[in-house]
């Protein structure tokens, strides 16, 4: 008898759904076919197990199994369940006459029990495009695909109920979550917030002013300074994501599997990789090609502390996805894309010791050592970073002080006022939604400047010797501080403030 199950095989964070053909004739043997990995392989051993530990054999006949499309590598033990449920049809020991109406996905344990599987959102998208019923899938993974309106999601614990189900002996209701409700929930109590840090006004001033337009920053100061802290609450004042926003960062967490039985996501991710982390670990890959660090902080904050640390080809690899706003990454029979749209942070010591030019340091760098240290980072990947910032040690006034500093909920209100701004200025463009997308056209019409302005910038352009990407940089950085002043044009005043912040650009910076 021959059977069709459907699962479905996920691609970056797209899903193609998989036919499963299984057919039982007679003879011995069981053979599956259709680009299997081994871990789809080895799945006969599982399922045999789960069978005769829930009543049921494995056919001691000639099963054939066919994953179509037959060219498309499909990988992992997520198709399970969906074998599982073929046999058991083919072999008629099931009576199961809606089987074509669902997606069926899941790994068993020998008991018949069921482990959680990755990409469980996309699969659920995907399952509701193409007009299918419902989706069975492990309870652990059931608030992520739940999210999708319109699809029966069913959270299963073992493979009893799935069978039950399907012979209509049980009551399984499907899961459903009020995705408003999930993704404003909890959105005005950061586990960091600004009011904790004591002093350093000029440095939060950077900070909104990043948050407020995009923009990727690096903090510059010796061990101690607050730079990680600083780094930390960062999230806290950026806009709340759009519920595009949320779908597009849930999708990728669930392709990496990182979700843990959360619906949909609501705050912005932090990632913070240690020095130590590999090319591919960072922006993705592998031979079956996972989201890296970059996409993992998709529409959040990616925070590399201790910069020059950060092996120097790791850091290049960079270059092009802070660009772009997406990775591609190629293998030789196929291509997957992962978006990659992050602010970076950085943070550094001055030098080797931390304590550069500081006459009550014992430690210091020379010159060479100094120049080793620094040349770690490219001038290239330098001038993809809008702002730069020295932080200087809090002094014991301010952190004796008792007045409590301005938290982070008042700072998102005028970072959000000023990404209103922006959203209305490119509402009618696909790809940018705030002032760091700009490119080179769009700077031209939005940051046009007054005689006054022009000559202050040109004076700094020469004096501090900046690429014409830099040029780019400060213009960007004055139309958000203009944003948030809510001037319609860039001045002066805008300009010059701008100009503070490329402090890495400045011939004797550490001086």
């Amino acid at each position: 008898m021959l059977v069709k199950v459907f699962g479905s095989a996920v691609f970056g964070v797209e899903a193609t759904t998989i036919t499963v053909e299984v057919n039982i004739d007679k003879g011995i043997g069981y053979h599956l076919v259709g680009l299997p990995d081994n871990a789809i392989k080895e799945s006969s051993y599982r399922i045999a197990a789960a069978l005769k530990n829930n009543g049921y054999t494995m056919p001691g006949k000639k099963i054939t199994i066919n994953m179509a499309p037959a060219d498309l590598r499909k990988e992992g033990s997520a198709y399970d369940l969906t074998l599982t449920i073929g046999i058991l049809v083919a072999s008629q020991q099931i009576q199961a006459t809606d089987i074509d109406k669902y997606i069926i996905m899941g790994e068993l344990s020998l008991d018949g029990s069921l482990q959680p599987i990755r990409g469980a959102l996309p699969i659920a998208i995907k399952a509701k495009e193409e007009g299918f019923k419902g989706f069975f899938l492990p309870k652990q993974n059931v608030k992520e695909a739940a999210i999708v309106a319109g699809l029966e999601v069913y959270g299963v614990e073992n493979v009893q109920e799935v069978i039950d189900f399907l012979e209509e002996k049980g009551n399984l209701e499907p899961t459903t979550i009020d995705t408003r409700a999930e993704f404003y929930k909890d959105l005005d109590f950061p586990e960091f917030d600004f009011s904790d840090v004591k002093g350093q006004e000029s440095i939060k001033r950077c900070m909104e002013i990043a948050a407020a337009g995009g923009h990727n920053i690096i903090l510059i100061g010796p061990p101690g300074a607050g730079k990680t802290m600083l780094a930390k609450r960062l999230p806290s004042i950026l806009p709340p994501m759009t519920l595009r926003e949320a779908l597009e960062t849930t999708k990728i967490h669930s392709v990496a599997g990182k979700l843990k039985e959360v619906g949909l996501m609501n705050q912005r991710p932090f990632r913070s990789p240690h020095h130590t982390i590999s090319n591919v670990a960072l922006v993705g890959g592998g031979s079956y090609p996972q989201p890296g660090e970059i996409s993992m902080a998709h529409n959040g904050v990616l925070f590399l502390d201790e910069l020059p640390e950060f092996k120097r080809d790791v850091l290049e690899v960079m270059r092009q996805p802070l660009e772009d706003r997406e990775v591609t990454i190629s293998r030789a029979k196929f291509t997957v894309t992962y978006p990659s749209s992050f602010m970076l942070v950085a943070s550094m010591n001055p030098s080797p010791s931390g304590f550069f030019n500081d006459p009550d340091s014992p430690q210091t760098s020379s010159p060479h050592e100094m120049q080793r240290y620094l040349s770690k980072i490219s001038g290239p990947l330098l001038d993809r970073i809008d702002i730069h910032i020295e932080v200087t040690p809090v002094p014991f006034e301010k952190l004796s002080d008792d007045h409590k500093a301005e938290s982070s909920v008042d700072i998102r209100k005028r970072v959000t006022a000023a990404r209103e701004i922006q959203s209305g200025r490119f509402e009618l463009m696909e790809n940018i939604h705030y002032n760091a997308q700009m490119n080179t056209k769009h700077i031209r019409e939005y940051c046009a400047l007054d005689d006054v302005s022009k000559q202050l910038l040109k004076t700094a352009m020469e004096r501090l010797n900046l690429s014409a990407r830099a040029y780019d940089r400060i213009l960007k950085v004055a139309r958000t501080i203009a944003d948030l002043d809510a001037a319609p044009t860039v001045i002066s005043s805008h300009i010059a403030e701008a100009i503070q912040y490329r402090s890495l650009d400045r011939d004797g910076w550490l001086g």
